[in-house]
């Protein structure tokens, strides 16, 4: 029937436009069109930044006579990681607690003259004089005393800071300085550095036009969750929350700095990592989705081709929202479930029929042995 209808038209000299039931079918595949709840995704590329760099240095001078640690040892907070010679600071409190020895017995001394010399003020005015006298020797040996209390303080101090250790929890960097070398206070030299590793943050940004629905989402008790994705393959993303939005918007890029707070006990994130940030401030109601590669452009703007129960493509104008992965989220009268020409949508027209081949799943041979 079909060779008799194109011999008929090319007799009488018309064009060949043969019904759809008379049409050769056109192999595509398709996949259901869906409508619900969708997720607003923000896509960024980001930055992971430590919490903390604590930089390591001496607060007093000293030779370092131990290193307890190693370079890219992970420590804790209060744990010993350098030790100075103290010997010099030993022997000056010895000196010191036997200056506050005699200090304290000149005190007493001078402390019981006054009191000797308070019941004598009455009899004329040089023992009134010689009282007064008394009562300020008494309170310069008990200041001197005191002074001499807080240098043996000063002392016991610089004796601490000779046991350097962690100020953090974290992960330690290069140690330039070895057991040998000399270390002063004023030259401020950095003997190492800590990064805390957990938590950690991702810094990233994105255009000014989502802040509403950010802010908006902060609001909430639950907040913000981010993802994270490290540029290796097969690592499976991090989960954390937004914990900063910039105050101002950067003019010159028209974007907003934001960060992330991670939990980082396994290490996937590492410092100075670039990273795929996946930011979902709200969700879009109703929201119909169909595959990216469906969307096509025409004269009169986008559309997708959908496949009827008959085996008939039929043309949908569309309006493309936004792009969200693998799918498109359009506006247009698509229903859900509807099946949606992916591949073979440029080989079909409005009309066409078109035979549904999807692609079906592998069986797996298994083999026997034997």
């Amino acid at each position: 029937m079909r060779r008799l209808l194109i011999a008929l038209a090319l007799l009488l000299n018309l064009p060949v436009s043969l019904p759809a039931w008379a049409q050769q079918a056109i192999p595509v595949t398709t996949e259901p069109a869906r409508v619900g709840n969708m997720p607003v995704e923000v896509l960024a590329n980001g930055l992971v930044v430590p919490e903390s760099v604590v930089t390591i240095r001496t607060r007093v001078d000293g030779q370092i006579t131990e290193v307890h640690v190693s370079e890219g040892q992970m420590v804790q907070r209060g744990q010993p990681l350098f030790t100075l010679d103290s010997r010099f600071y030993r022997a000056q409190l010895q000196q010191q607690e036997a200056q506050l020895t005699a200090l304290r017995a000149q005190a007493a001394r001078t402390q019981a003259d006054a009191v000797r010399y308070q019941s004598l003020r009455g009899e004329g005015f040089a023992a009134v004089q010689r009282f007064e006298l008394a009562q300020a020797e008494a309170a310069a040996a008990a200041a001197n005393a005191r002074a001499t209390e807080a240098l043996m303080q000063q002392t016991r101090l610089n004796i601490e800071y000779a046991q350097i250790v962690a100020e953090a929890d974290g992960k330690l960097g290069a140690l330039p300085t070895r057991v040998g070398n000399f270390v002063r206070q004023a030259e401020s030299t950095a003997l190492g550095t800590i990064t805390q590793m957990d938590p950690i943050l991702v810094q990233f940004a994105v255009p000014e036009r989502w802040l509403p629905q950010i802010r908006a989402a902060l609001a909430q008790p639950e907040g913000i969750p981010v993802q994270a994705r490290p540029a290796a393959e097969g690592q499976d993303p991090s989960t954390g929350r937004l914990v900063f939005v910039d105050s101002a918007v950067d003019t010159q890029t028209g974007t907003i700095q934001l960060r992330a707070r991670f939990s980082n006990a396994d290490g996937a994130l590492w410092p100075g990592q670039y990273v795929r940030v996946s930011l979902t401030p709200a969700e879009d109601e109703g929201a119909v989705s169909v595959p990216s590669a469906a969307v096509q452009t025409g004269q009169q703007g986008r559309f997708v081709f959908v496949l009827t129960p008959e085996g008939v493509a039929r043309r949908r104008p569309v309006e493309l929202i936004r792009s969200q992965r693998d799918r498109a989220i359009v506006r247009g009268e698509i229903a859900d479930g509807e099946k949606v020409i992916v591949d073979g949508a440029q080989r079909v027209t409005d009309g066409a029929r078109a035979n549904e081949r999807n692609p079906q799943p592998t069986p797996q041979r298994v083999s026997q042995a034997g």
